[in-house]
């Protein structure tokens, strides 16, 4: 994406919910300098701080974009407030679910992350209030970043989907790539027949709904379960979308687990992915453990960002 469109996107999609001196500041900065930011944070009393892929920055009021964060323009509690009001047009009375999970998606898929005051309720989060940090993460999409080597690992070679992890440590394009995956499997190829493919998007991250409606490109024959239970979505999909393969993002739990056996012995395939470094990390946590030594994923990807987000590391192949 060309920095002309990456500087549109902020314009019309992130500026316009910031509070108006944060906003105005950014106007002023030549988007060429803004690069590819990632994240905008927000914390009453703290510096403005702006993360691209391997860096971060402050905006200076008078000078723009600093390395120094202590020059970083100080947010204060009216740039936190307003920010979450054009956010929640004003009404957090009609967000109070998505901010009972942490965060609201704007339009255009970007999510906006929320702490402060938490409201504790039988072990379960009622509500957060009083308001202390926002985090705005800017949603990208990377078409093609899932390579012909991925998508050949895959598929057999009879053109049949293998269930496949991605397994990689934080900020590592796991996500970006589940969703170019998702895209690919959906829209097909000369060589590859397109599946009807279900995205189970408990975070709102994969597909980026707004109102329900992906903002990001995960094809013409996907269906997305937004802001739905890893596990409880998988069986939902399996049961009523008829799909031909499930695509989630980080397994965690023993019921995503369990889920995801279900799903296999129903003949539907699995994509999904789990934070780790490596296969012995993973194999250490009692969960997994099982899961992997079953074989149920015929295909292991580890990636880091050792040459840059995405970055495959090793590709373990059980077949």
């Amino acid at each position: 994406m060309s920095a002309a469109n990456e500087m549109d996107i902020l314009k019309n999609e992130i500026f316009p919910f910031l509070s108006p001196a944060v906003s105005k500041m950014f106007l002023r900065v030549d988007g060429k300098k803004l690069g590819k930011i990632e994240e905008i944070r927000m914390r009453c009393n703290q510096p403005l701080i702006i993360r691209d892929a391997d860096h971060e920055y402050g905006l200076d009021p008078k000078t723009g974009i600093t390395a120094d964060i202590n020059r970083s323009y100080c947010v204060t509690r009216e740039d936190v407030m307003r920010t979450i009001a054009a956010i929640s047009d004003n009404s957090l009375y009609a967000f109070e679910e998505d901010i009972r999970k942490g965060f609201i998606t704007i339009s255009g898929g970007h999510r906006v992350g929320l702490a402060g005051q938490v409201v504790m309720q039988d072990m379960h989060i009622k509500a957060i209030k009083e308001f202390s940090s926002v985090c705005i993460r800017v949603a990208r999409e990377i078409r093609n970043c899932a390579t012909s080597e991925i998508m050949n690992t895959i598929y057999s070679s009879s053109n049949k989907l293998k269930n496949t992890l991605l397994v990689s440590p934080p900020r590592c394009g796991k996500t970006t790539l589940l969703r170019d995956i998702a895209r690919l499997l959906s829209s097909g190829s000369s060589r590859h027949k397109a599946q009807n493919v279900v995205i189970v998007d408990e975070r709102s991250e994969l597909a980026g709904c707004y109102l329900g409606i992906p903002q990001l490109d995960v094809g013409p024959r996907t269906d997305v379960l937004d802001s739905c239970a890893k596990a409880a979505g998988m069986i939902i999909a399996v049961r009523a979308m008829s799909p031909e393969v499930i695509i989630t993002d980080e397994l965690g739990r023993k019921e995503d687990v369990d889920a995801v056996q279900e799903c296999i012995n129903a003949g539907v395939s699995i994509i999904s992915s789990i934070h780790a470094g490596t296969i012995e990390e993973l194999q250490n946590r009692p969960i997994m453990r099982d899961l992997i030594s079953s074989r149920a994923f015929k295909n292991i990807i580890i990636l880091s960002r050792s040459r840059g987000p995405g970055s495959i590391d090793k590709i373990v192949r059980w077949d």
